[in-house]
């Protein structure tokens, strides 16, 4: 945990630079962390073993699930943690453990909250109050060792989505009977919500390879990035019903039944997991690229020129939220068994970015 300090003040320029970019090394990483002129980053918490999801309070604390020691913690903007729950039953092997965490509309009412997380039979959805014993409401969401999906949001229309992986068999992605390779929309008992393409599955779209991020804009359209193989990252404006490609088309090209992405990157670029929109602009959480893409997004739902932020001064950048103060809260993922950890990771930064008129 490291005591909360308010940054210097920057410009949004000094963050930014341009795409392409490769990771900076370990000690670099320790250089900019003690330099906070060339940041403009509030170390809100150190120490945490690959944080993957989080989830804010409507008294403004976050809830974070760290994915392989499997508990949910609880970190206040002044910066102190606490244990709050333990999900015993998920099973942190490969890529798996717990994973995504929503907090439901009606919190201030039935103290609900929601998480996906694996077990040893597949990877699954419960809801629970905190301290209290996990309530399965979706399972058989396929699981392997990698590939595992695993974002939980609620949308605009109140109803909760996920976001899911091929758990590396291809063909689950195309077939409408998985619940693999997919965007799942369900009611807060895990039922199929109003309004799905099928009415009785809860698919939303499908044809998706791995999806660890989900954002909406004011006109609640919502955009998901997505894991590519060899070749293109994407970033997908969701639809329902839509048929994004995988695994026939990465990247785009697809025409006919499937849906092109809005924007697309190399994969040593990006590795997109979370995001986050704030004021009809994209944030993109990068593993592998070590950065946080900025997009804006226009009238029609286009995207822009991506500009990176960040590169390689914190590592793997697991995910970013959207505080209520307007601030964006970015988990580190550098523990996760494939980055390459200082004493201080795994990290909680807030990023206080410049007014409109600046940007």
């Amino acid at each position: 945990m490291d005591c909360v300090r308010r940054l210097p003040a920057i410009t949004l320029t000094a963050l930014l630079v341009t795409t392409g970019c490769t990771s900076e090394s370990t000690q670099r990483r320790e250089a900019v962390d003690r330099s906070p002129s060339t940041t403009g980053i509030t170390v809100l918490a150190r120490g945490l073993q690959a944080p993957w999801g989080i989830a804010f309070l409507p008294d403004g604390s976050a809830l974070i699930s760290e994915r392989d020691t499997r508990v949910i913690k609880q970190l206040q903007p002044d910066g102190s943690v606490r244990i709050v729950q333990r999900v015993s039953e998920a099973d942190a092997s490969g890529e798996g453990g717990l994973l995504g965490i929503a907090v439901a509309k009606t919190y201030s009412q039935d103290r609900l909250v929601y998480a996906y997380y694996t077990t040893g039979e597949d990877n699954r959805i419960a809801r629970f109050q905190l301290g209290g014993r996990p309530q399965p409401i979706v399972t058989g969401i396929p699981v392997s060792g990698i590939h595992n999906g695993g974002r939980l949001a609620f949308g605009p229309d109140g109803y909760l989505y996920a976001g899911t992986g091929d758990a590396a068999e291809r063909g689950r992605s195309q077939d409408r009977s998985s619940l693999g390779g997919k965007v799942l929309r369900m009611t807060t008992e895990g039922k199929p919500a109003p309004g799905n393409p099928s009415p009785d599955s809860l698919v939303w779209s499908l044809g998706h390879r791995n999806v660890q991020g989900l954002a909406w804009d004011n006109k609640g359209r919502l955009f998901a990035p997505e894991f590519g193989q060899n070749r293109f990252d994407e970033v997908n404006l969701i639809k329902p019903g839509n048929n994004y490609g995988w695994p026939d088309v990465e990247g785009r090209g697809g025409g006919g039944a499937f849906t092109d992405p809005l924007v697309t990157w190399g994969t040593q670029e990006a590795s997109p997991s979370g995001a986050a929109i704030l004021d009809q602009t994209l944030y993109v959480a990068c593993l592998r690229g070590e950065r946080l893409y900025q997009v804006a997004i226009d009238a029609q739902g286009r995207l822009g020129r991506p500009q990176a932020l960040l590169v390689g001064q914190y590592g793997r950048l697991r995910h970013v939220a959207a505080a209520r103060d307007g601030s964006l809260w970015i988990l580190t993922s550098n523990r996760d068994g494939r980055g390459d950890p200082i004493d201080a990771d795994d990290r909680v930064l807030r990023l206080d970015l410049p007014g409109d008129a600046e940007r």
